[in-house]
């Protein structure tokens, strides 16, 4: 199959960016998945950065088979952060500058796709000319199957968020935040500019590097996640019914929510910074603040309105 064309005719072509390191035991599996798509990208530049197992060496075989595949080297570094993963993506970001594309993506590089996956997403975007981030609802490992980190249907996980390409030069891409969240910044920056930002649940992708591997790093990671969504400019409100909402989605069910919380808490006592621009944490505060109203107060006030009509 060639890029942009698939058994129902032409597609509006889109590019991929996968920042990769150390993923030799992951990444053959998203490879092979990127080939048997009914729609292939124009362009799917792989960034290699800095790994020091065989990613590279994976990678290599697939580049003079398929002229779609590219792949950059980055130097080896220590530092292995959120900031390091933008720098990354950009790299191949400014590879495809000047191609002619509709669409731009992040593909992580332990996801696996049905073969269809990016034919559906752009039928999405061709639907509703007001959609700018799209993407599918990711199964992630975890001990001997895999769970969805069900969140809201107006946000997408990064590892498979494609944008509008005009979307995605309004939001400005990635930007690079100490405590991540960069996928959700994106987001909540292009929903401030008036674009649509939709998860299909019935798209359904699986990141096969397992999570929850190691008990002292999970209780960081819940305590890092509480920081995380301080510094995006989450209200406090919000974040306390989130944490009450989400018990009975993460395991263990306590622990994980009094650990984000207590991460939360601490940052905002601290007065830690906030990293969002204060345009666009009045806009997500607004947003919340809508969302709560609307999830305490909704189906009675449209009840009372439908009863005086």
């Amino acid at each position: 199959m060639r890029e942009g064309i698939s058994r129902c005719g032409l597609y509006q072509p889109y590019v991929l960016i996968t920042p990769a390191r150390n993923e030799e035991a992951f990444i053959e599996k998203t490879i092979q998945s990127m080939i048997l798509q009914t729609v292939l990208p124009a362009k799917w530049v792989i960034v290699d950065d800095g790994s020091t197992d065989s990613t590279a060496s994976i990678v290599g075989h697939y580049l003079a088979r398929y002229d779609w595949i590219e792949m950059i080297k980055m130097p080896q570094h220590r530092d292995h952060n959120f900031a390091a993963k933008v720098a990354a993506f950009n790299a191949g970001v400014k590879l495809v500058k000047g191609m002619d594309y509709s669409f731009i993506g992040n593909l992580d590089a332990d996801i696996s796709l049905p073969p269809s996956y990016y034919e559906d997403i752009i039928s999405e975007f061709e639907r509703d000319p007001r959609l700018g981030i799209a993407g599918g609802i990711v199964y992630s490992k975890i001990w001997n199957g895999f769970t969805a980190d069900d969140t809201a249907p107006d946000s997408v996980a990064g590892a498979v968020q494609l944008f509008r390409k005009e979307c995605f030069d309004q939001v400005g891409g990635y930007i690079p935040l100490e405590n991540g969240g960069i996928d959700a910044a994106a987001e909540i920056i292009a929903r401030m500019n008036d674009w649509k930002v939709r998860k299909f649940r019935e798209k359904i992708v699986y990141q096969h590097r397992r999570s929850g591997s190691a008990r002292k790093w999970r209780l960081v990671a819940w305590y890092k996640q509480g920081v995380r969504f301080h510094s995006l400019g989450y209200s406090t409100a919000f974040y306390l019914f989130r944490t009450v909402y989400r018990l009975k989605i993460d395991r263990p069910f306590l622990i994980s929510g009094a650990l984000s919380l207590c991460g939360f808490l601490s940052a905002r006592v601290r007065k830690c910074p906030v990293s969002l621009p204060p345009k666009a944490v009045s806009y997500l505060r607004s947003e919340q603040a809508r969302k709560l109203r609307d999830r305490f107060f909704g189906t009675p006030m449209r009840m009372f309105k439908r009863a005086t009509e």
